[in-house]
């Protein structure tokens, strides 16, 4: 077990929402004061929201706080309740007539686990905040509740997902921190030793599509993805927030396979609260292997 959480990361808080009857839930973090936000989409089936604002070129510089929902497009709604706590708290982009908080969110699909019809809302993003603390609990929890993985045999045959956190403490004090929801098509690898640690049972996602690709493909399109969110308290621009974004879709890469499908809406986040100074090189290289540490937790856990 891979040790560590992004609330490791000072003026960092987190909470899970999660209703283990109906098999969903939502995982916020909060960004206290804000900070400097990226995100990368690798997947061909997101879901998200506020992802076009986190793009260089454009104007707001700060996210106040990063939602991973379930319940797919609809947990989307969750966001709601996660503005209305940050508004109650005075956070928020000051536009001289109210302050707007900024909450970039991104969904999975577990629909087809538990109730279809149950879904996080406004008052289980609100809850999330309210159950926000210095400590994230991995495995079934919050984003990952009803999350699964290995699934090119089909339901029957896949395996659970859930939600993992992990951190890297890097000389000079630098953490880089993860917390990743793992709804993915594929299995998961613990990339140290190659051996595949959950997913499809009865052999491996990679091997059905390589020797004979199931039939029924089309029954799983939209169903998956791996939700992530990686912070560290270096100081980062915002095109470096979204390098780190990108780097750490690396990590997916590394543990999941395949990754990136076109089943897949994978998406991750990045911040940087700008405690420290770091090598950003460095922060690169453990964002994505914090990443693939946080990913193997979601299912070991």
């Amino acid at each position: 077990m891979y040790k560590g959480s992004l609330t490791d990361i000072p003026g960092v808080l987190a909470g899970h929402w999660t209703d283990s009857v109906n098999m969903t839930g939502c995982t916020v973090v909060l960004l206290r004061g804000g900070a400097v936000t990226g995100v990368d989409v690798r997947g061909s089936a997101p879901g998200t929201r506020e992802t076009d604002l986190l793009r260089p070129c454009n104007l707001v510089q700060h996210a106040h706080a990063l939602l991973l929902c379930g319940g797919s497009a609809f947990g989307l709604a969750a966001a709601d309740g996660v503005m209305r706590w940050l508004e109650e708290h005075g956070e928020g982009f000051d536009t001289g007539y109210a302050k707007v908080p900024i909450v970039p969110a991104a969904v999975l699909y577990d629909l087809g686990v538990g109730s279809a019809s149950v879904r996080p809302d406004a008052a289980a993003g609100y809850a999330a905040c309210r159950n926000a603390g210095n400590t994230l609990k991995s495995g079934p929890v919050g984003a990952g509740t009803g999350a699964t993985i290995g699934k090119a045999g089909g339901p029957a045959h896949a395996g659970r997902g859930g939600f993992g956190t992990a951190a890297i403490t890097l000389p000079g004090g630098v953490i880089v921190a993860a917390g990743f929801a793992v709804n993915a098509f594929g299995d998961v690898y613990d990339h140290n030793t190659g051996r595949k640690v959950a997913g499809m049972a009865g052999g491996s996602v990679l091997d059905a599509l390589m020797t004979s690709p199931p039939a029924d493909l089309a029954d799983v399109a939209g169903r998956n993805t791996t939700i992530g969110i990686v912070g560290t308290n270096a100081a980062l621009t915002k095109e470096q927030a979204n390098k780190l974004a990108a780097a750490a879709q690396d990590g997916i890469a590394m543990v999941v396979r395949p990754a990136h499908t076109m089943f897949d809406g994978d998406t991750v986040f990045a911040f940087g609260t700008g405690a420290v100074s770091g090598e950003f090189t460095a922060i690169l290289a453990a964002g994505a292997e914090v990443a693939a540490r946080a990913i193997v937790n979601a299912v070991t856990q």
